[in-house]
């Protein structure tokens, strides 16, 4: 190579048989502590800590719906928000600043229905009114909904079966209110 083009690699990345571009790398140590659920594995105290004597503390006043604490204020599928939080199977995201998503992939068929044939062949025998049977309709919703939500650098998404054509009217609904309280 020439002085005005230097090797941008490491002499020793070059030669055969060396890992190039710093890999394989080594397991990284395991961390200081161990995290576990629900405080199990974690060592108590000797000494639980001693509390003054006084009057039992009352409990803090309910929180108000929309205030950012409390309980589940709205469930869309598998998907709860809770407080400051969006819980899913996948793992907590935070609400502030969630982009929500519902895509419609049902659809509604108009046929009819088989006694509908039965009744008009049957009543066709007897008398010509028989045909008006044929004019029975029925609407058939299938498929579902997906919603989606992605915050802090996670994405969920779930299904929602449609079981009528005002799933998804309904369903956006609740995208909506949980697109309000994401702002």
């Amino acid at each position: 190579m020439s002085d005005q083009q230097p090797n941008p690699y490491p002499s020793g990345n070059g030669s055969p048989g060396s890992p190039s571009y710093g890999y394989p790398q080594p397991y990284p140590a395991p961390p200081a502590y161990q995290p576990t659920v629900g405080g199990a594995g974690i060592p108590s105290p000797a000494h639980p800590p001693a509390v003054p004597p006084g009057p039992v503390p009352a409990y803090p006043a309910a929180p108000v719906a929309g205030a950012g604490a409390g309980g589940a204020g709205l469930t869309i599928g598998d998907i709860t928000i809770a407080g400051d939080q969006i819980i899913t199977p996948s793992g907590a995201m935070p609400l502030r600043g969630a982009m929500w998503n519902a895509t419609d992939f049902s659809r509604t068929e108009t046929k009819m229905p088989t006694h509908a044939v039965v009744l008009a062949i049957v009543f066709f025998i007897f008398c010509l009114l028989g045909l008006l049977f044929l004019l029975m309709k029925e609407k058939v919703t299938t498929g579902f909904i997906q919603v989606t939500v992605t915050s802090g650098g996670r994405h969920h998404s779930t299904m929602i079966p449609a079981t009528d054509q005002n799933t998804f009217h309904w369903v956006m609904s609740m995208v909506n209110q949980a697109r309000s309280l994401s702002i």
